[in-house]
């Protein structure tokens, strides 16, 4: 009896090898995951360099490991339940359930791998991991299947060590089915040793589970709720180092259907009014009494590292450099954002990027206005341009529902038989920015005055190429960006010496900024902060506005409402910056997100915080005091999410 008893186990221990052969795997995937990091740090070490030293390394890897677990323990749970659940014989016993089994665990976590390698290339360009709304943000554009080949080529390396996983996972997978597997146990007949190994196999699974979740979740302890990509930062010494300790699987997961804002209820109404406000009143005079023009210029990542004026390197700007010296330029101006569609409701709506980007929310078919749509009450004419495929971006439609009058993209300029059409496309993005710039000062010459106007560049942007006749002539040594760069200045040089010479152009205010920064070199570029500075270059050509260097703080979401009060534009309206030229410079501030963590910059100090704390410095304790800072930032995040949450992001009238 004692004998049949012990034969019978052994036959029953299959669940037991499957649970050990799983584990031996996943231990497997975890190596894999590390690798990953080690990759990813290493293409971002002209980033990650300058604060490595005072990072603490082994904090950065028990971070990742709980957020290498969470990722795993998401992708692998279900395929691991079943795995381990005591299906019937027949079910799971033949060779291809087993080869099968292997193909769904290689595959999943091939997948997830490969995501991991992809985003080393595509966090370049967004200073952050990729999150699920990236399918949104690209869901209009047809070309990403070749800027996809471009990137295998120019990073072969990451393919090959793509496949190379593959072949450890499929070969590593063989530890899911050795031996006595998953559907080779046989028949018991002792009913009672039937029935206890059927018992402690689902006690197996359940162990399984149950430590998933509690992967899932960070840790078993009641006190922990699901980790978020905000935690990442208590493992680092600042926002921009976050990504170190994140994996993409990790963030693509955990923003899939996610709602995006929780009002935070930081403040009462009485207590937030008192605190700050996005209604704007109108001033009691404007500025230019004649109604400018307004002209916005969007250059596609034009940050502040590559003009000589903020630096004390010559940059790859002269034009820029000249331009600055004749206008309103605010040494500390920054983004609201890292990414393109982040930048034109900053620039245009003042409503910065809050946790993900306004366009690939549920709130961006919202009510919202725009300095064209407020302006079109003083009789302003507006026009957006794009040169690229009409609809590229959600920029079209944007235009058209912010209140811009016009759209003018590819399909316009092509059919305008004064410029080359297709001749003029980079074969990428957009039609080349001299040409396009060229099309915008002809075509603004076509508008009613007065008319406000925004144009948005393309051309210095990956794969960072500029047409054939200036590759020799504009090559700069370095990064392909810095050629790109030197391309961008000829083209404003040559749309100003056209503008000038149109009838419209004394009485027309100019606007220059970027939408975000893109490649990095330069230590002071590469904090938290750095990653978000920009110029905001204010020109007027008749010389109505002060001209010079602010010492105050400027950023995108405050180009609406300075343009508004500057024309002395008569109603209320809903924005989330100010008017930097009603403001002392004492009182200006900047706020953006950054990697789970909001960063206010004001002259006296900065300010990060996750939502719930507030994080000192390089250190990240949590602080006690309550400063005017954190108050401030509390109450524009509660603001923020307030108007998004009800659908007022435009003035009502019952607001008084």
């Amino acid at each position: 009896m004692l004998s049949s008893l012990h034969t019978n186990a052994i036959k029953g221990g299959a669940i037991v090898r499957a649970f050990a052969g799983l584990v031996a795997y996943l231990l497997l995937v975890y190596v894999l995951y590390f690798i990953c990091r080690v990759v990813y740090i290493a293409e971002f070490w002209d980033v990650y360099s300058n604060g490595w030293k005072e990072l603490d390394r082994w904090q950065v890897f028990v971070g990742g490991l709980r957020f290498d677990t969470a990722a795993i323990c998401y992708s692998n749970i279900l395929l691991g339940f079943l795995l381990l659940l005591p299906l019937p014989r027949k079910w799971r016993g033949s060779a291809w359930y087993r080869i099968l089994f292997r193909f769904f665990f290689v595959a999943v976590n091939s997948i997830m791998l490969w995501v991991n390698l992809a985003d080393t290339v595509y966090s370049r360009y967004t200073g952050r991991r990729t999150t699920w709304t990236f399918f949104s943000e690209f869901a209009s554009e047809g070309n990403l299947g070749s800027i996809f080949f471009v990137e295998v080529l120019r990073h072969w390396y990451l393919l090959l060590i793509g496949l190379l996983f593959l072949a450890l996972l499929w070969r590593g997978s063989r530890m899911l089915v050795c031996g006595n597997g998953p559907g080779s146990r046989q028949p018991v007949a002792n009913a009672w040793v039937r029935t206890g190994l059927f018992l402690r196999d689902v006690l197996l699974a359940v162990i399984f589970v149950v430590l998933c979740v509690g992967g899932i979740r960070g840790g078993f302890s009641t006190a922990v709720r699901p980790i978020a990509a905000s935690n990442a930062n208590q493992y680092v010494n600042e926002p921009s180092q976050a990504a170190m300790v994140l994996n993409t699987p990790f963030t693509m997961i955990r923003t899939c259907g996610k709602t995006t804002f929780t009002d935070p209820h930081y403040f009462s109404p009485e207590e937030l009014d008192a605190i700050y406000s996005a209604i704007h009143l109108p001033r009691a005079s404007a500025m230019i009494d004649t109604k400018p023009n307004i002209v916005i210029l969007i250059m596609e990542s034009l940050g502040q590292e590559y003009i000589g004026f903020y630096n004390d390197y010559c940059g790859y700007t002269p034009f820029l450099d000249s331009l600055i010296g004749q206008s309103l330029t605010y040494r500390q101006s920054y983004s609201n954002g890292h990414k393109s569609i982040d930048g034109m409701p900053s620039v245009l709506s003042s409503i910065p990027m809050f946790v993900e980007p306004f366009f690939v929310t549920h709130y961006s078919l919202n009510d919202v206005s725009s300095i064209a749509g407020e302006l079109s009450s003083m009789g302003y004419t507006s026009a957006f341009f794009h040169g690229a495929e009409n609809g590229s971006m959600g920029f079209q439609a944007y235009s058209r529902a912010s209140g811009f009058d016009y759209y003018y993209g590819r399909n316009e300029y092509n059919a305008d038989a004064r410029f080359g059409g297709n001749a003029d496309f980079d074969g990428t993005w957009a039609v080349w920015d001299e040409e396009f710039l060229q099309y915008f000062a002809l075509m603004m010459d076509t508008l009613p005055q007065p008319f406000c106007t925004a144009l948005f560049s393309a051309t210095s942007h990956h794969p960072f190429v500029v047409p054939e006749r200036y590759r020799q002539s504009l090559h700069q040594p370095g990064h392909p960006m810095y050629t790109c760069i030197r391309y961008v200045d000829q083209a404003l040089q040559k749309f100003f010496a056209a503008a000038s010479r149109m009838p419209w152009y004394e009485n027309t205010v100019f606007v220059i900024t970027a939408d975000h920064t893109n490649h990095t070199e330069q230590p002071a570029y590469a904090g938290a902060l750095g990653t978000f500075r920009v110029p905001i270059i204010i020109f007027d050509p008749s010389h109505r506005l002060p001209v010079g260097v602010s010492g105050a703080i400027a950023q995108q979401i405050d180009i609406m409402p300075t343009l508004l009060g500057m024309v002395g534009y008569p109603n209320p309206y809903v924005a989330f910056g100010i008017d930097l030229l009603d403001t002392p410079a004492a009182n200006t501030w900047a706020v953006n997100y950054n990697n789970g963590i909001y960063q206010f910059v004001t002259p006296r100090d900065t300010t990060f915080f996750d939502g719930h704390r507030v994080l000192s410095g390089s250190s990240q304790v949590a602080q006690t005091a309550e400063a005017d800072s954190p108050q401030k930032l509390k109450a524009i995040i509660q603001c923020y999410i307030q108007r998004m949450i009800s659908n007022n992001l435009t003035y009502q009238p019952y607001e008084d």
